[in-house]
């Protein structure tokens, strides 16, 4: 036992000596999944993302002593993922008593959207729709899995045919095989810049749902290092009371965080 336990040192001081990777000495690993969602997150033709919560996640990095690894899905994917543990973190959410089934959400909320949940249509199809009854009878597209108003999410009798981005969404409406498109105005006005669509074909309708839109990082109930995650919960308290988060998301033109 004695001179099992004598070369066990002597291998280690050499793996040591000769700076060999040891696996005791490696940072806990967080698995961040993101997805194409102009203009807060990006992901590249590589599959490379940026964004706020990117940019927000490496700061705290630096600061905590972790490994992140980040993850490129779509969001239904990402969500389901994190609900099944095989990514640990997502960014950009809308909390909801159905995601906190699964989800653990970290105050505070880094994206304050003061927008409004519009619906699209194509100009050339006269669509009109100035009241939430007159969404009856209409082909809406929505993002799988995504969080709006409380009111278009439970209600059943609504014509929703589930895509999985809001890109795909746009695409299905200008090849006219839905009626309207449900999203966030500031975003979704973004993207169709971005993404080169015709935004000239189609037109915002009357109907609006405005609200303060709060954007969340939560980690999947399924990730066991708590004490990793109280301290990145802590950091974000920090972040907030110290001004590191309102600088963070100024880039992004997004108000400041405040307490």
């Amino acid at each position: 036992m004695k001179k099992f336990i004598s070369y066990k040192m002597i291998f280690l001081v050499l793996l040591l000596m000769f700076d060999m990777p040891v696996a005791i000495a490696h940072h806990p690993q967080i698995v961040l999944g993101i997805n194409h969602a102009p203009p807060y997150t990006f992901v590249d033709t590589n599959q490379q993302g940026s964004g706020i919560i990117l940019d927000i996640m490496q700061r705290i990095e630096v600061d905590v002593g972790f490994e992140l690894q980040v993850v490129s899905c779509p969001f239904p994917r990402c969500l389901k993922m994190a609900k099944e543990g095989k990514i640990d973190m997502l960014g950009g959410l809308i909390k909801n008593p159905q995601r906190n089934d699964y989800l653990d959400f970290i105050e505070p909320a880094y994206m304050v959207l003061n927008s409004s949940f519009v619906f699209y249509a194509l100009k050339d199809n006269n669509i009109e729709v100035n009241t939430y009854e007159q969404l009856s009878n209409k082909r809406i597209a929505v993002t799988r899995k995504a969080a709006h108003f409380e009111r278009f999410d439970n209600d059943l009798t609504l014509d929703k045919v589930l895509v999985s981005s809001e890109k795909v969404a746009m695409d299905m409406l200008l090849k006219d095989r839905v009626d309207i498109v449900i999203a966030v105005e500031e975003t979704a006005d973004y993207s169709l810049k971005y993404l080169n669509q015709d935004r000239h074909k189609l037109q915002k309708l009357n109907y609006r749902y405005t609200d303060t839109i709060l954007g969340y990082a939560a980690f999947s109930r399924k990730y066991h290092n708590l004490e990793i995650l109280n301290k990145i919960k802590q950091k974000m308290r920090d972040f907030q009371k110290n001004g590191m988060l309102t600088e963070l998301v100024k880039p992004y033109n997004l108000p400041p965080i405040n307490e």
